[in-house]
């Protein structure tokens, strides 16, 4: 499923590649807005006319896409990167499927880096019973739950998680990588 998701990705980062040179960053409101223009964006790529891309750009996805990663200072991944600087590799690999195909594989080697990020814990499988395990007579059966105690522990649980600071994640903000400006992509 890695190297399905890292097909997508190069797919949005083809689609996108040079978006951020047509965001546009109004500070007037008490919370900053951000504004994509399409038409530029549409123009500069030279298509106008197509009406794939146009109603991707129109959707309600896209417009959470443009709030959620317009910013220019934000948290940067693996599609920041692809769009900032890999537009001349994406390029390059369109007639070579061997080059293509090694890229989505090291994308979605990344993508399960990023997803498992200590690999040297070792999850232990539990093996499935054997066929007639459960007709077996000294296998106890399960206890019964005292309520009373279950809820004392969540009371518990509830008086804990109050009383402690909220978590965050650790995550590194910086200045998201422009990338190329959009009109230096010609589309095919």
């Amino acid at each position: 499923d890695k190297e399905v998701r890292a097909i997508f990705l190069r797919l949005f980062a083809q689609l996108f590649q040079g978006y951020r040179s047509c965001l546009q960053l109004i500070r007037i409101h008490a919370e900053p807005v951000i504004h994509f223009h399409k038409a530029a964006f549409l123009g500069q790529r030279g298509l106008i006319e197509n009406d794939f891309l146009t109603k991707v750009l129109n959707g309600m996805a896209f417009a959470g896409f443009v709030s959620e990663r317009g910013p220019p200072f934000r948290t940067c991944d693996l599609f920041d990167e692809l769009v900032a600087f890999e537009v001349e590799r994406i390029k390059a690999e369109e007639g070579n499927p061997p080059k293509m195909i090694k890229h989505v594989r090291e994308l979605a080697e990344q993508l399960f880096k990023n997803e498992n990020p200590n690999p040297h814990i070792a999850f232990q499988k539990v093996p499935r019973p054997t066929e007639g395990s459960h007709l077996r007579v000294h296998i106890l059966p399960f206890p019964r739950i005292n309520e009373g105690r279950v809820q004392e522990l969540l009371q518990e649980g509830l008086a804990r998680s109050q009383g402690a600071p909220p978590a965050t994640r650790g995550d590194k903000k910086c200045v998201v990588p422009a990338g190329p400006p959009v009109g230096t992509f010609s589309c095919s």
